[in-house]
C-alpha cells in the first residue's frame, strides 16, 4: 500500500473580508477597517503624482482575488498584522 501524509495540510486558511474580523477578536477588527487595508495593500499615486507607499498586506500574500471575490490567507494575515506597529503613518 501507498503511504500518504494526512498530517500536512496545503490549502490555507481563506476567510472572506466579511468574515476576517471573528478570528481575530481582540484587535477589534471591522469590515470597513479591514476594506480600508485592503485598499492601502498596494502602492498607488496620488493627484500630484507623487508615490504614496503601501501598507505590505499584499506583499505579504493574503489577498487572495478570484473574479470580483476577495479572500484573506488567515495565516499570512495574522504575520502581517503582528508584524506592523498598527498602521500609523
Amino acid at each position: 500500500m501507498g503511504e500518504t501524509q494526512t498530517g500536512t495540510n496545503t490549502l490555507p486558511t481563506l476567510s472572506t473580508v466579511k468574515n476576517l474580523p471573528s478570528f481575530f477578536p481582540a484587535v477589534g477588527l471591522t469590515v470597513p477597517a479591514v476594506h480600508g487595508q485592503i485598499f492601502k495593500s498596494q502602492d498607488r499615486i496620488d493627484s500630484k503624482g507623487r508615490k504614496i507607499p503601501g501598507n505590505g498586506l499584499a506583499a505579504a500574500g493574503a489577498i487572495i482575488r478570484r473574479g470580483r471575490k476577495v479572500l484573506i490567507d488567515v495565516d499570512r494575515y495574522g504575520a502581517w498584522l503582528s508584524g506592523t506597529d498598527g498602521g500609523s503613518k
